[in-house]
């Protein structure tokens, strides 16, 4: 009996701490903040976002130790996100979850892989906040592309372009043949238009034989 237990435990330990992986918590006044990726692994070059979570900070444990529970709603005009990556920086506005109130989220594309920042600023209520956060790593899409890359490769840039002036080549030969059968036809023309022209001089030169 013990042993069905413990095979059970260990079915639903992972859903339950499923949601909250990669995601990085801390605390403001009396609440705790929670972001993460939307999408998870996270990739350059793929639409994703990042999770807000707000509740309220339980006494007597750290913002760690507490699980999200009692959102609280309303924050989506009073706080933003500004996302860093080196010298590159972005404000962006959350918008509300309409299923889980205290939830929030701010789409964004990374496209560089690397190490994000992400500043979280504005009030809760009376609260000022202005709080840095460091979510997963952000990786190279390439690493999860099969069979390759879905980028254009520099050698297929080369192939591309080869192809093209091949296919221009071509086509000039073509149009190149074209004139020379023009021409020549317009050379037949003119040597049956001077053998019409010297069979009718035969002929008038045979009749003023015959007159003399």
């Amino acid at each position: 009996m013990n042993f069905k237990y413990l095979v059970l435990f260990l079915i639903l330990v992972p859903g339950i701490f499923g949601n909250a992986f990669g995601h990085t918590v801390d605390s403001v006044g009396e609440y705790r903040l929670e972001i993460g990726w939307m999408n998870e692994p996270v990739v350059s070059g793929e639409t994703n976002a990042i999770e807000l979570f707000v509740s309220p900070l339980e006494p007597g444990s750290s913002a760690e130790e507490q699980n999200f529970k009692n959102g609280i709603s309303g924050l989506e005009k009073s706080l933003k996100m500004q996302l860093i990556l080196t010298d590159h920086k972005i404000t962006l506005p959350f918008s509300k979850d309409h299923d889980i109130p205290g939830k929030y989220y701010a789409f964004v594309n990374p496209t560089v892989a690397g190490f994000y920042q992400v500043n979280i600023l504005g009030n809760i209520g009376d609260t000022t906040v202005s709080l840095s956060m460091h979510p997963p790593k952000v990786d190279e899409r390439s690493y999860i592309e099969f069979p390759e890359s879905a980028d254009l490769t520099l050698n297929q840039l080369i192939d591309g372009h080869t192809a093209v002036v091949g296919e221009v080549n071509d086509l000039k030969e073509s149009v190149a043949e074209l004139e020379k059968s023009n021409q020549q036809m317009n050379f037949e023309y003119i040597a049956i238009g001077l053998g019409i022209i010297a069979i009718v001089i035969a002929v008038f030169a045979l009749g003023r034989t015959k007159n003399s």
